[in-house]
Parts: C-alpha cells; structure tokens; sequence
C-alpha cells in the first residue's frame, strides 16, 4: 500500500516537472519567434545579424525540443509507458549535455564575446546610425534612451561618424585633424531630456571638450555589463533552478519505469 503511494507520487510529480518544461519549451519558441519578428530589439546592433538569427533558431529549436520532452514525460506518465519514458530520459539527457555544453562555450568565450559586441555596437555608431533610417538607427536610439548612455563608451564616438559628417546642421565639418574647433553632433536620444532647451543647445559638441550635462556621459557598453551583472545572481538561478528540475525529471522517470516493470512482473 505504501509502495503504490510512493510510486503514485512519483508519477504526478513528473508530472507537474514536464508542465514545468512545457511551459520553459513555450516560452524558448515564443521568446525566439518575437526576436525574430522585431528586428528592432537591441541586440539587433550586432553587425554579423545572420549569426545572431542563428541563435535565435537555436533557442527556438530548444524550446521545441523541450516541448517533445514536456509530452513524452506526461504522456509516458500517464499512459504508463516504458517507451515513452525511455525517450523522455533520452531527449532530456540530450538537453541536459547540450546546456552543460553551451554553458562551458560561453563561460570560455565570455571576454571575446564582450569585444565582439562592443566592436559592434562602435560600428554601428560610427558607420550604420542615420543611414537611411534604417533598423538600425532605431535599435541604437533605443539602446541610449532604455540605458540613459551615449555611444559605445561615450559620447566621443559619434565623433567622426556617418551621422555627424553627414548633418548640414554642424558648424564646421570635421577633418582627420585634431582641430579643437571641430564639431559633432550626438542623437537626441543621447539627451536625458529630450524636448529641453538644453537638449538641442547640448548635442553639438567641440571635440576633446567638456560634455554637457545633459548628455549621457557614460557608454552604453559599460552600462550594459552593469545591467548584466545586476541581473547576474538572477540569472544562475533560474538555470540551477531548472537544472535541478531537469535532474529530478531524470530520477522519477528511471523510478516510474522500474515500478511500471515490477507492476508487469507482478501481474505476470
């Protein structure tokens, strides 16, 4: 009687464990296909944006992926199906290696990723902002507005870019000299307020002078790494919290298929 609870319990509990992975699996796919539809989300900045899709149809195939797993673990459960439950301790082992995997890459990788996207985001200050309005104009004005920063490490960058050379509003034309009469301007999104005086009086700026105070002085890199850091404690949460599922969900369905098979024996 005891031992029928036992394995009663372990079969609810994997149960609500692949609920759990289900709704992980939908919100990968919706997350993925929502980043995929709005091009204009921030980390469209990067310059190679193929290699950022790519990810995005990982994370999406991921999400399917534990989508399968949620359904053959309920499935299995309440079908009490060894078969099932075997290809949902497979996939799930597949999931688990590939995380363990992807995570040692990013922990490797971690610093030549930060460069990658600090390239990039100089880049697209410097040669992709103002060009044809493009998605990328918007990207970076909501990157500066949503962090309250200026360029990629700070206002300075705009110096010499494609928007600033090509405003007709500046003074004087900047040269490849380092003529302290040379002038650039910064976006309004740059400003920490945008329909101010000071605002429009601020944003052009002499080279190698004093930025205003309101312009955003620092860049959005460094605001960035501190946003992510904030986030850092919240982040290995969630993934241990899931890991720790993901294990569980290993355990119950070697135990549920054990007692699945004594429970045949027994009938036999």
């Amino acid at each position: 009687m005891v031992l029928s609870e036992c394995y009663g319990f372990v079969k609810y509990a994997l149960v609500c464990v692949n609920l759990i992975f289900w709704a992980v699996g939908v919100a990968g796919v919706v997350l993925s296909v929502w980043l995929l539809r709005d091009q204009t989300f921030l980390i469209s900045l990067v310059e190679e944006q193929h290699k950022f899709n790519a990810g995005l149809y990982i994370l999406q195939s991921a999400g399917i992926l534990m989508l399968i797993v949620a359904i053959l673990g309920c499935c299995g459960a309440f079908r009490e199906s060894q078969c099932m439950l075997v290809a949902f301790f497979s996939c799930l082992l597949v999931v688990i290696v590939a995380q363990i995997a992807a995570a040692a890459w990013l922990y490797s990788n971690c610093y030549s990723l930060g460069e990658m996207v600090e390239s990039s985001v100089i880049y697209s200050v410097k040669n992709k902002y103002g060009v044809d309005n493009n998605l990328d104009t918007q990207a970076m004005d909501a990157f500066q507005s949503g962090l309250g920063c200026c360029g990629a490490t700070g206002p300075a960058d705009w110096a010499g870019s494609k928007y600033a050379t090509r405003d007709r509003s500046i003074p004087v034309s900047l040269t490849v000299s380092g003529d302290v009469n040379n002038v650039y301007k910064v976006p309004e999104s740059c400003c920490k307020d945008k329909d101010s005086t000071a605002c429009k009086e601020s944003r052009n700026i002499k080279v190698a002078s004093v930025v205003s105070p309101a312009i955003y002085s620092e860049g959005c890199i460094d605001k960035l790494m501190d946003a992510l850091n904030s986030q850092q404690n919240i982040v290995i949460g969630v993934a241990a919290g899931i890991g720790i599922l993901e294990l569980l969900g290993l355990i119950f369905s070697l135990v549920y298929c054990c007692a699945i098979n004594s429970s045949d024996r027994y009938k036999a």
